[in-house]
């Protein structure tokens, strides 16, 4: 008999997956999408938590909601959350191939589902009586073992579309070494290079700067990133060292 609470768990968890469900189809951008099945996942965890399946519950949160989320993370963090959406097809036949693919796939999951059979209603407290783990392990390997296989394919389904959405057709041709080179001898910016960095050979680090002929550092040799974060190495602290080891030799000389 399900009691007045989790009545109203359900209904309200229900609900709020059912909007969750429709906002991720007709979501526009992929961030709102991803955002909309955590809702949805999060969701069906605490159902199962409340129908005293905790192993499913939890196994729920942490797979798929903190796992197969990743996924999805990683693909917004290549696409970018603010690039807009091209409704340029890179791939020829990808919607009628798409649209194909989906009505296979529910055509199947209905056939699948018609096809098994509904076992006999024991209770909560018999069906878990070898332990929760037992129990879900024989309805899935048992009479749900293709509603199973089905959600692998449907997982399968969704890394497949990630790797779409992250694939870019290159709009502009790929610039080459040789380009940069008549660029740099066309526009006339540094023909021969910009210096390289380092003071010393012991020393001949990205971080020192090469010397100009009148002996200042030159600060094209270094990067502008490291003189953002303060850590070029400035050629005056070399020169007790190096005044130490010619005092070193000499003193070798004399002996």
């Amino acid at each position: 008999m399900t009691g007045t609470g989790e009545a109203v768990v359900f209904w309200v968890l229900g609900t709020v997956s059912v909007l969750a469900a429709l906002g991720l189809i007709f979501a526009r951008r992929a961030v709102y999408a991803a955002m909309c099945m955590a809702v949805i996942m999060i969701n069906l965890g605490v159902l199962y938590l409340a129908q005293h399946a905790d192993f499913l519950g939890v196994v729920q949160v942490f797979v798929y909601t903190g796992a197969v989320m990743m996924l999805f993370l990683f693909v917004l963090m290549m696409i970018g959350v603010d690039s807009a959406d091209s409704t340029v097809e890179t791939h020829r036949g990808v919607r009628v191939g798409g649209i194909l693919l989906g009505l296979g796939l529910g055509a199947l999951l209905c056939a699948v589902i018609g096809q098994v059979g509904t076992p006999a209603i024991v209770g909560l407290d018999a069906a878990n009586a070898g332990g929760n783990v037992q129990g879900l392990g024989k309805l899935i390997f048992g009479p749900y073992v293709w509603v199973f296989e089905l959600t692998s394919a449907l997982l399968i389904t969704a890394a497949l579309a990630a790797m779409v959405l992250a694939h870019k057709k290159r709009l502009v041709p790929k610039v080459t070494q040789r380009v940069y080179s008549e660029r740099r001898f066309r526009e006339g910016h540094y023909p021969a290079g910009l210096p390289a960095p380092g003071v010393y050979a012991r020393h001949n680090a990205v971080d020192t700067p090469a010397l100009l002929p009148d002996g200042t550092p030159s600060e094209l040799s270094v990067s502008p990133v490291l003189e953002a974060r303060n850590q070029v190495a400035q050629p005056g602290q070399f020169e007790e060292i190096e005044e130490a080891i010619t005092h070193e030799i000499e003193e070798g000389r004399a002996r």
